[in-house]
């Protein structure tokens, strides 16, 4: 078997990611994009933290230029993306994109870099494994499309459910896996299961061939080297917040303790 190692979670990692491009810093025709399947050696690295601050950078753009902005400075742009411009100038110079100083960026520039380092520029098909409530929500959410993404099928083992039509696509059983995603040409999977079944359905995943996970399953899988997982735990992000929480109510009770 490869070599084994566990999942991250969002936000974690500082290791460099293996996805960026080598653009102009000039702004020219075609933005210094590198033709499509440019080897992976030719690209730069960027930091997982980077990689994770992009999309918000892209949400950002996207409202200014649906608002009929052309240009943004970077304070603007940090701003509406809730970092710090410096943080902001760092990330964007890994994309040798410095803006015009004095006036700024521009926006359709930005939003084509940026879209291209996240390999945006084509519909990615994505297939979805547990359809309980967690799993019919994420099937229903109308944002994916809009933001390159599609689910392309729903699978789930239990077979009162198969069949059913959500979102309108119809459940298929988990054994199907393997010739819907040949068939679709998927990479990209959510598992949305309990956490005793998500290993297996990792493990069925990789089998497959899918190389990317995102996993809302409440445990750690273990997968090759050259499977990239993503962790989301809400009740991890709410006991976090719990703690921010009781940080706060503990400072504000501290005078009373000292007097």
């Amino acid at each position: 078997m490869s070599q084994q190692r566990s999942e991250r979670p969002a936000g974690s990692d500082s290791r460099p990611a293996r996805s960026a491009a080598g653009l102009s810093a000039d702004g020219s025709p075609g933005h210094g994009l590198p033709e499509r399947g440019a080897p992976a050696s030719e690209l730069p690295d960027l930091p997982e933290a980077t990689v994770a601050r992009l999309p918000e950078y892209l949400r950002a753009l996207h409202v200014l230029a649906d608002g009929g902005g052309d240009v943004v400075s970077s304070e603007e742009l940090a701003q509406a993306a809730g970092v710090n411009s410096a943080k902001l100038r760092k990330d964007l110079s890994y994309l040798r994109s410095n803006g015009t100083r004095g006036v700024g960026y521009d926006v359709g520039q930005l939003i084509d870099k940026i879209e291209h380092v996240l390999g945006l520029n084509q519909h990615r098909a994505v297939a979805l494994v547990g359809v309980g409530n967690l799993g019919q929500a994420l099937a229903g959410y109308g944002g994916f499309g809009s933001r390159g993404f599609h689910i392309a099928a729903l699978f789930d083992a239990d077979p009162t459910r198969v069949g059913d039509r959500i979102a309108g696509l119809s459940v298929r059983h988990i054994d199907e896996l393997a010739e819907v995603v040949a068939t679709e040409h998927i990479a990209i999977a959510v598992i949305a299961t309990p956490a005793h079944a998500a290993q297996a359905v990792a493990d069925a995943l990789v089998d497959c061939g899918v190389t990317s996970i995102l996993n809302f399953a409440p445990c750690v899988l273990s997968v090759p080297e050259n499977v990239d997982v993503r962790k989301v735990d809400l009740a991890i992000e709410l006991q976090i917040l719990s703690f921010h929480e009781h940080r706060k109510s503990t400072l504000t009770a501290l005078p009373e303790a000292i007097s």
